[in-house]
């Protein structure tokens, strides 16, 4: 079992930037990729972004690549989403999640943070 706690959403005008926070707690990660996916209001869930936890293999959705950034601290078990010069459209809640497969773009959710809400004003 693999608990995750998002936090670090909230409010902030558009060009702005937001630092979430995933911390993992249970199973090991060695084996496993995490990373990030966003829905937005009347839309469907979808990937933003992941890395695998042995060799830092990053993948990114073509909307946020040069905006945003994955990172982890080791020692915490955490992983972390840098996310600047935000959009109205990046407004969303965002959840982490794990790959049991190691793969970087998520393709195999088994677990599921409870999301938190990211709110970009114009």
């Amino acid at each position: 079992q693999v608990q995750l706690v998002e936090s670090g959403g909230g409010l902030v005008q558009a060009g702005g930037s937001l630092r979430l926070s995933c911390a993992a707690s249970g199973r090991t990660f060695s084996t496993y990729a995490m990373g990030w996916f966003r829905r937005a209001p009347g839309k469907e869930r979808e990937f933003v972004a992941g890395q695998r936890w042995s060799d830092v293999t990053t993948s990114y959705a073509d909307d946020v690549k040069g905006r945003f950034t994955i990172s982890r601290d080791n020692a915490k078990n955490t992983m972390y989403l840098q996310m600047n010069s935000l959009k109205a459209e990046d407004t969303a809640v965002y959840y982490c999640a794990t790959d049991p497969y190691g793969d970087s773009r998520l393709r195999s959710v088994a677990y599921w943070g409870q999301g938190t809400q990211v709110t970009v004003s114009s």
